[in-house]
């Protein structure tokens, strides 16, 4: 039995990190399944070297989207990074599906982006205002709001906060997926 058909795990472990690893196997499966579903042909014939790169571009960015989502919805909803994370897949998704997007998520996920926009753009006005030109800080807090997803409505205290609980759950996610491929290469 591989890892990937295993059962899945109990998801009520508070562990993040068992979250994480039972949520990204079952989406690997997910995405290994609709390789073979849309290439019925044998996995290594492909017509060239073109559509095979594409088709390395298309599975890496899968399996980043399905990282970036399991490790989001491990930690839930009580960070803002994850919140801001879970809603820009949900909208790179249906943009990538080019369907709309189903009922709720209108006055859910848009309202809040709204908000988180409309928040960034009042700070940009009062950073404006109440900082002076030499401070040498305000361009590393810039750098770091652009990391942390959904770093831009955040306060310095919180953005600080939301940034160790994000590097301590990116740390997280490479000790699984380095796990992942040890155990997958040793079978």
């Amino acid at each position: 039995m591989d890892l990937i058909s295993r059962p899945p795990c109990s998801l009520r472990s508070r562990s993040i990190k068992i979250k994480f690893a039972c949520r990204f196997l079952q989406a690997l499966k997910k995405i290994n399944e609709q390789r073979s579903n849309s290439n019925p042909k044998s996995p290594h014939s492909r017509s060239s070297s073109s559509s095979s790169l594409k088709m390395i571009s298309r599975r890496y960015k899968r399996v980043r989207m399905a990282a970036d989502a399991s490790m989001a919805s491990a930690v839930g909803r009580r960070k803002a990074w994850s919140r801001a994370m879970i809603l820009k897949l949900r909208t790179k998704r249906h943009a990538v599906l080019k369907h709309a997007p189903p009922a709720g998520v209108d006055e859910i996920g848009y309202s809040a982006s709204r908000r988180i926009r409309r928040a960034a753009a009042c700070r940009r006005k009062a950073n404006v205002v109440h900082k002076p030109d030499h401070d040498p800080s305000a361009s590393q807090e810039d750098q770091l709001r652009r990391l942390v997803p959904g770093g831009e409505a955040m306060d310095l205290c919180s953005l600080l906060d939301e940034t160790a609980h994000y590097i301590k759950c990116l740390a997280t996610k490479v000790i699984v997926m380095r796990s992942i491929v040890s155990y997958c290469s040793s079978t």
